[in-house]
């Protein structure tokens, strides 16, 4: 008996000590995910490999060699990968052609950046073919929005800061028209400091936060969930921002993020576009403003409205991973990137 007693108690203190390891392993992790890398920022004489992970490329040569020519003027050298043109169905090309220019793009060394050509869809479908260990060694920043918001996801779970800004064809022909926009993107990719002062709104919730700001499209972020690639939002700052979607949409992604925990231990909600809301035979009834409040309610995070960064041509750049400090009030917001 009592040798079955020191058996059972040696197991218990061994369980014991594997979950406090474990336990210590978890949040260990987690410190390790407070602090990203911060790719090099570039200069003259960089390149920037220019790939489509997403959406064909058709009929949009003359975008592309505008972005190049946008480069060239910033003293950047560009590089296209081999399958940009390609065409498979809706896609650049298929899964294998558009993986191997993101791969060869995010292993090569010489790169320094990966300016995405276009969203659409399509990066979900990659995600699992790349290998980031490369990547991780020589980080660099990959930019683009929308549907690029999975790549994003990814890549902050690989412990790597990214950008979220303007793509290839966001280009217009005069690019005056969006010059605030070039101008946010152009400084950041040179490390200069960011910061905005966003217009006021009566649907502010005030407040003062500080955290690692992270998000993108919020139906990209509602596709990541229960996936390797979704975000812990915990003592974050989340940007989102939508198009073409309709507000109960909206409403439903809201609450399923909201059911699985999303939103628990957020720190702050950064509202960008809602752009070309799609009207429902049923109104819906409140503004998409009201809608976003409703849905995070008994959240006592600040949440501010206006940030001029989605799928409007005034889209400024938003750096992923960098902790912000954020101070919300009903008459402006300020947002403060940490260097």
């Amino acid at each position: 008996m009592l040798r079955n007693i020191l058996i059972l108690n040696m197991f218990c203190f061994a369980f014991l000590l594997g979950v406090q390891t474990s336990n210590s392993q978890n949040i260990e992790s987690k410190k390790q995910n407070t602090t990203l890398k911060k790719p090099p920022y570039l200069k003259a004489g960089d390149t920037v490999a220019i790939v489509a992970p997403s959406g064909i490329l058709k009929n949009r040569t003359d975008e592309i060699a505008q972005a190049q020519a946008l480069l060239k003027s910033w003293g950047l050298h560009s590089l296209i990968g081999k399958h940009v043109f390609s065409k498979a169905d809706h896609f650049a090309g298929t899964d294998d052609e558009r993986c191997e220019d993101l791969q060869n793009a995010l292993d090569d060394p010489k790169i320094s950046a990966i300016w995405c050509a276009r969203g659409g869809y399509g990066t979900v479908r990659v995600l699992d073919k790349l290998d980031f260990s490369k990547f991780k060694q020589n980080p660099k920043w990959v930019i683009g929005y929308s549907d690029i918001t999975a790549l994003h996801n990814q890549i902050h779970n690989e412990g790597v800061e990214s950008l979220h800004a303007i793509m290839c064809v966001s280009l217009p022909k005069d690019e005056t028209e969006i010059e605030a926009s070039i101008s946010s993107f152009k400084s950041t990719l040179f490390g200069k400091p960011l910061s905005y002062s966003l217009e006021g709104s009566t649907y502010n919730k005030t407040g003062i936060t500080t955290g690692q700001l992270v998000g993108g499209n919020l139906t990209m972020l509602h596709t990541m969930l229960g996936s390797k690639t979704s975000i812990d939002t915990s003592g974050k700052i989340l940007f989102i921002e939508e198009i073409g979607e309709y507000k109960y949409h909206i409403d439903r992604m809201l609450q399923s993020l909201k059911r699985a925990g999303y939103f628990k231990n957020c720190k702050g909600i950064i509202v960008g576009d809602m752009s070309k809301m799609r009207t429902n035979t049923t109104l819906w009834g409140t503004s998409i403003e009201q809608l976003i409040l409703d849905a995070l309610t008994e959240f006592n995070f600040p949440i501010t409205f206006n940030m001029p960064a989605g799928h409007e041509p005034d889209n400024r750049a938003l750096i992923l991973g960098r902790v912000i400090d954020l101070t919300v009030k009903k008459e402006k917001t300020t947002i403060v990137f940490k260097n």
